[in-house]
């Protein structure tokens, strides 16, 4: 595995992959603290954690197996889906915009029926998406800090051992390993900018969807699984190396203040 022994660490990957992983904690944490300290009457913890259920359980659970069949199994839509950008990117942003949303609005509307303000609605959108971050961003990030470590050290052959990659694995590792040691300070604001829109664009959506439950009005679960469309078009097109990741960032900026301007003339119409 001779192109694992050209991988060179770069100085500052180590120390921006550390800082990255502590932001990557505090994100969440930080908005639960300050919501929760400001609004500690209006809220109940219950709905940070159904908040955090829900995602795992729409996200990680319903709509992953439909990624196997659909992305990950080898059969005739995957590889329509798969040899396809356009479908790939139709279909990769129609999933994500169904299951969290149409998760959101189940567990809104038929389980949190008690304690239903406005300021609970901004706590489950914090739940929904800080799990986000400590279960499926924060994991990568921390193996990425390994791989580092391991492979600045100089020993190859521990480095491949400690992280089990074989000849056969090898082809598909490479590229997460040189991620890693490529990664930097800039990458480092990359991720936690992107977080912080993530963080407010769940807790915008579920302000949407929370507004379109307590008050009967059926049109906001669509607008919500549109605006999540939206959001998700130019992220999934750089999945397929189409687009730089600037132009990602911006797209996803904008619809940001867009989904927030809505959310919050929705949360200004709601008593407290």
């Amino acid at each position: 595995m001779s192109a694992f022994e050209n991988i060179v660490i770069g100085k500052s990957s180590i120390p921006s992959l550390i800082i990255t992983v502590i932001l990557m904690i505090a994100i969440p944490v930080l908005f639960f603290l300050y919501w929760r300290n400001r609004y500690k009457q209006q809220t109940r913890i219950s709905w940070l954690l159904v908040g955090a259920v829900g995602f795992l359980v729409s996200v990680r659970v319903l709509e992953l197996g439909v990624h196997y069949f659909c992305i990950i199994a080898d059969n005739p839509v995957s590889r329509f889906i798969n040899a396809n950008a356009a479908a790939f990117v139709l279909y990769g942003i129609t999933m994500a915009g169904v299951f969290e949303e149409c998760g959101r609005h189940v567990i809104l509307k038929y389980v949190m029926k008690k304690n239903r303000t406005r300021e609970n609605a901004v706590l489950y959108g914090i739940g929904h998406g800080g799990i986000e971050i400590l279960a499926v961003l924060l994991p990568s990030m921390i193996t990425y800090l390994m791989v580092a470590v391991l492979f600045s050290r100089g020993d190859t052959e521990n480095a491949l051992r400690t992280l089990n990659i074989t000849e056969e694995t090898a082809a598909a590792v490479l590229p997460s390993v040189q991620a890693a040691a490529a990664f930097d300070y800039g990458m480092m604001a990359m991720n936690v900018i992107e977080r912080l829109f993530a963080m407010l664009l769940h807790i915008g959506l579920t302000v949407i969807v929370y507004y379109g439950v307590v008050n009967a009005k059926k049109i906001y679960l669509p607008m919500a699984i549109l605006l999540h469309m939206l959001m998700d078009t130019f992220p999934a097109i750089y999945q397929r190396g189409l687009v730089p990741l600037w132009v990602v960032e911006v797209w996803v900026a904008a619809w940001t203040v867009v989904v927030l301007f809505l959310a919050m003339k929705l949360y200004g119409k709601m008593k407290r």
